[in-house]
């Protein structure tokens, strides 16, 4: 099964696109978090304190990236963002329904 929940994970990842993974427990510094990514289970050292349902980055993330959970566009980040540090609104900032991108994007053409 694609999405199994594997004994012992730490967090969740969707889809191979995904940029994040969602934790399944609060976890704090320095802690080893364990995630499936298809077939290969990958461990990483969190730099910051993930509360239970947050994100935590596991790819590099560039300031200005599209950060992708589930296979979808969730944000755009606001700064560079490393593997282990916590993702919310602090680092990305909202893309949909964003009527002053649509109003940038149409004076740019």
């Amino acid at each position: 099964m694609a999405h199994e929940i594997i004994e012992g994970a730490d967090s969740l990842v969707m889809n191979e696109k995904d940029d994040v993974a969602t934790v399944l427990r609060d976890m704090t510094v320095g802690e080893s978090m364990r995630y499936r990514k298809g077939e290969s289970l990958e461990t990483l050292v969190l730099l910051n304190p993930i509360a239970f349902g947050h994100k935590v980055a596991i790819t590099p993330i560039k300031q200005g990236a599209d950060v992708y959970k589930y296979g979808d566009v969730i944000g755009r980040a606001s700064q560079n963002i490393e593997p282990g540090e916590h993702v919310h609104v602090h680092n990305i900032e909202g893309v949909r329904g964003r009527g002053d991108l649509a109003h940038k994007n149409k004076g740019a053409q």
